[in-house]
């Protein structure tokens, strides 16, 4: 396996735990009484994700000079 490929497949991994981490905030958030605790955390954890696939995409694609 490339390391193209290995990129392209955290990519996906972290690109899914993202978009799991937005549907548990959005549950959390329209409880009676939502866990502001649990949320805050989960929202860190999705910006670190956030930042990690941004890495991995610079590094997929190549900087184009103009």
């Amino acid at each position: 396996m490339s390391e193209q490929d290995k990129l392209n497949e955290r990519l996906a991994q972290l690109k899914s735990e993202h978009r799991d981490l937005d549907d548990a905030i959005q549950a959390l958030s329209q409880r009676g009484v939502p866990d502001m605790i649990q949320i805050q955390r989960l929202k860190k954890r999705k910006l670190f994700l956030r930042d990690e696939i941004i890495k991995i995409e610079s590094r997929l694609l190549p900087d184009i000079i103009a």
